[in-house]
């Protein structure tokens, strides 16, 4: 769809960018209610190998830039053709914090391909 909506000049408004908060925690082993409880994390996140790098990198890029993941992983979709603006679900105050402060986080080019080398498209979860 992504390249469908640019050639139509239509914004594209990611849904669950931090992927329900596991990217937020990216580098953790922190256990949230929420993980514990969201019966859909377990099955929108299975590929343990591919997740787990992709975790590994956004933790990586957030202690070199010392910044908290989901700056990271938010400065990331920000930067992607097409987005106008990404779904936050922000629950907390630093939440909102952190997404604002993903708009002036300017990852490198080198950054930016170094998050993206590992992601492999998913099938349409239902």
């Amino acid at each position: 769809m992504n390249p469908l909506c640019a050639d139509q000049g239509v914004g594209l408004i990611p849904w669950s960018p931090l992927a329900r908060g596991v990217l937020a925690r990216a580098g953790s082993e922190e256990a949230t209610t929420r993980a514990g409880s969201d019966e859909r994390i377990g099955t929108l996140y299975t590929d343990a190998d591919n997740d787990r790098q992709i975790l590994d990198r956004v933790a990586q890029v957030a202690r070199e830039r010392q910044v908290p993941p989901a700056q990271v992983a938010l400065s990331w979709v920000l930067r992607q053709p097409g987005v106008s603006a990404p779904i936050v679900g922000a629950t907390k105050e630093r939440h909102v914090d952190d997404a604002v402060a993903a708009v002036d986080l300017a990852l490198t080019d080198k950054e930016l391909a170094f998050l993206a080398e590992p992601y492999r498209p998913r099938a349409v979860a239902h």
